[in-house]
């Protein structure tokens, strides 16, 4: 990967998200109890990496919505189709596709941790139990290359057990967001050996999972567990 920190400084548009940020999160506080927990733990300016766990549908939409400040989630590109694909672009969001190493994402992502503004990110790659067992090289990239600090997210509520990765919560449901105490590693300038960027993604992935096993503790909450036999790769 050579994607380099100064490819892009303009940032992303932030009017539409905030435009409908404004909005989203007075209905998703009328549908569902939510909690969240940890604010003072997400830095009032400059770049931030948000990295959640990712256990359900309403993940992105709940965090994007409810977070102390915009965030530029990374989306498989699958969701940009459509009606939903013209929301994602007018908000703001990065289209990322998840089979290969994305250059024009990464870039993207580069450019608004550059220009100040927050990335989310779901280091496992996709929906599952949100233990963080899977562990994706993206962060640990974007996080080495821009030196923004990295936020762990652990989410609770949003898929229940047994259920499938699509599941919408029931009204009333409580759900928890609860941000950790940042890491933030030094950047590094090219080149980036792979002995680099392992040791630095083991020290991310310790301090995410560390963040995950605190929330659920503090909160003696579970997470839903594995998705069911045969559910689709989302």
């Amino acid at each position: 990967m050579s994607v380099s920190a100064g490819a892009v400084r303009a940032g992303l548009p932030e009017r539409g998200l905030n435009l409908v940020r404004g909005r989203a999160a007075g209905y998703f506080h009328r549908r569902w109890q939510i909690h969240q927990h940890g604010l003072e733990h997400v830095p009032v300016a400059g770049p931030v990496i948000v990295a959640s766990n990712h256990i359900g549908w309403l993940d992105g939409p709940l965090l994007v919505a409810t977070a102390p400040r915009p965030l530029h989630a990374m989306a498989k590109e699958e969701e940009f189709v459509g009606r939903t694909g013209r929301l994602l672009r007018f908000v703001g969001q990065i289209k990322i596709a998840r089979g290969r190493t994305d250059s024009g994402a990464l870039r993207q992502a580069i450019g608004a941790l550059t220009a100040g503004q927050c990335v989310l990110i779901y280091p496992e790659g996709r929906r599952g139990d949100g233990e963080l067992t899977e562990f994706k090289g993206g962060v640990t990239y974007l996080a080495l290359v821009t030196g923004a600090p990295i936020v762990p997210v652990a989410l609770f509520g949003t898929r229940q057990p047994g259920e499938g990765p699509s599941a919408r919560p029931a009204p009333g449901t409580r759900l928890d967001i609860v941000y950790g105490e940042p890491i933030r590693l030094p950047m590094q300038g090219w080149p980036r050996d792979r002995g680099m960027l392992e040791d630095a993604g083991d020290t991310i992935h310790d301090h995410l999972r560390a963040h995950v096993s605190r929330a659920k503790d503090a909160l003696k909450r579970d997470l839903p567990g594995p998705l069911p036999t045969g559910s689709p790769d989302v």
